[in-house]
């Protein structure tokens, strides 16, 4: 039986919303009193990830970037001994102030918030990226694996890009988002599908489909929206080996063979 996309069909529920907010704030002020010795709960931190992008569900991890003042950055590259690791445990550190009794460990890239109620919060530290002009165009953040190097990441021009084409798609795209993930969530959970790979493949496959403003009858039998997803994932993956597309706005190039393997048993769900 298929499980076609409908307008506004997953929705976060407002209680859950303001607890994300409530934490949000918390981490930043943690954040910030510890390399700014600011109380600010506000300054220095965006949301991103599918939350920022609009795309998440209730059941997604809410994706925190903190910004570090410019001057740390060249006290952690220089450290031996693997800088960028020292730089996330720095980060738990101040979120252990505030929250002593959760379960916050450093992974990878990010700083991950455990929380007993089953939210997961991730949180990237990151330094102000420059270009060669001096124009800020993005963020370097951490990435402790193989000894141990900097990433760059873009995603307010990501975000801007989601925005944008939601708006002309009259909301489509990110309700296309949102129920790939819940069908991820609820049928292929032991499956890896990334939420950027799910955000890239609908931004660049949605084309001209838009839901229909309200007194407009649609021109197009059900299903047929969703028979072009499938069809433009063949397009964009004739080969699993190949599993590469580039982020919306930033166009940075996104390589996830297994997300790739994912989607296509998701879409076909969808599908039939």
């Amino acid at each position: 039986m298929s499980d076609y996309i409908s307008r506004r069909g997953e929705v976060i529920p407002q209680e859950t919303r303001a607890l994300i907010s409530l934490r949000y704030h918390t981490i930043t002020r943690a954040v910030n009193v510890e390399f700014r010795g600011s109380t600010s709960n506000t300054m220095n931190s965006l949301y991103v990830g599918s939350y920022g992008r609009g795309t998440a569900v209730d059941t997604s991890d809410i994706d925190i970037l903190v910004e570090i003042p410019q001057d740390e950055y060249q006290r952690y590259d220089y450290l031996k001994g693997n800088g960028q690791s020292r730089l996330l445990q720095a980060v738990r550190s101040a979120l252990l102030a505030s929250y002593p009794r959760t379960d916050i460990r450093a992974d990878g890239q990010v700083v991950k918030v455990l929380f007993s109620d089953g939210m997961k919060m991730e949180v990237l530290p990151a330094f102000p990226r420059y270009t060669i002009w001096g124009t800020r165009d993005g963020y370097i953040y951490p990435d402790t694996n193989g000894g141990g190097r900097w990433l760059s990441t873009y995603p307010k021009v990501e975000q801007q890009a989601m925005s944008e084409k939601n708006a002309s798609s009259n909301g489509l795209l990110f309700d296309t988002c949102k129920h790939i993930r819940y069908v991820r969530d609820t049928y292929y959970s032991s499956y890896h599908l990334s939420g950027i790979m799910i955000d890239s493949f609908v931004y660049h496959s949605i084309g001209n489909w838009q839901w229909t403003r309200p007194g407009v009858g649609s021109s197009s039998p059900a299903g047929e929206y969703e028979k072009h997803l499938l069809l433009k994932y063949y397009e964009f993956f004739p080969d699993f080996n190949n599993g590469t597309i580039n982020a919306p706005g930033s166009n940075q190039i996104i390589c996830d063979k297994d997300s790739v393997q994912c989607l296509e048993k998701v879409l076909r769900h969808i599908m039939f």
